[in-house]
Formats: structure tokens, C-alpha cells, sequence
């Protein structure tokens, strides 16, 4: 492997491990446990929601987090991401992240293509 070959190799391991000790198990897993709707559609443009006041809604039209709930996961992963950060060099803490990345070994890898929402601006 090049150079190159083995620093992307490396961003890949650290990016799935930080998301598994970061955006997992957070209020994000309770929101994927309640019950999938049924769709036959595939795309679920056939699933309608009713609100309290009677408001019908289209699946896609219908916001999947609240506010407050969002607040809450966001300051969830900053404060799992600091305590990364700091914790980083602590021998008893790599032992941690080692279980986090055994747990990701299975994920699937990440694009090759950097995001183009982070890609930097020229």
C-alpha cells in the first residue's frame, strides 16, 4: 500500500470507530426502534400521518425529530467527541476504542469521494 493508500485506510477505521463511540447509542437508537411503517411504494409516499389536530401528512413531509430532541443528540456527540479527544492518549481508554473498532469491522467503508458538504472551499 502507498502512502496515501494507508492514511485513507486509517480515516476510514477512525471515522467508523467515532461513530460508533459517538452517534451510537445515543437517543438516536430510540428513535430507530419504534415500528417502521408499512410502504408500497417503496419510497413511502403512500404513508400518511394524522397529527393531534387532525392534520393529515405525507411520510415525507412530516420532520422525524423535534427541536429539543435534536439539541439533546447534537450535545450528546459533542460531549462523546470531547470526551475523545481528551481521553486520546490514555492507555485505559485505547482499550475502549479497540472494542469500538472491533465492533465496526463488519460496517461497510466509506465513500472514496470526500463529502462535498465538507470539501474545502478554493
Amino acid at each position: 500500500m502507498t502512502n496515501p493508500d494507508i492514511e485513507r485506510k486509517a480515516a476510514a477505521n477512525m471515522a467508523k470507530i467515532l461513530t460508533a463511540m459517538c452517534v451510537r447509542n445515543t437517543m438516536l437508537e430510540d428513535m430507530h426502534a419504534g415500528i417502521v411503517p408499512i410502504t408500497h411504494t417503496g419510497d413511502y409516499s403512500d404513508v400518511r400521518i394524522i397529527d393531534a389536530n387532525g392534520t393529515e401528512l405525507s411520510w415525507d413531509q412530516a420532520s422525524k425529530i423535534n427541536d429539543a430532541d435534536m439539541k439533546i443528540l447534537m450535545k450528546t456527540i459533542v460531549d462523546r467527541l470531547y470526551t475523545f479527544f481528551v481521553q486520546g492518549e490514555d492507555p485505559r481508554f485505547e482499550q475502549t476504542v479497540d472494542y469500538y473498532r472491533r465492533c465496526t469491522l463488519q460496517w461497510d467503508e466509506p465513500e472514496p469521494e470526500i463529502d462535498p458538504t465538507l470539501k474545502r472551499k478554493t
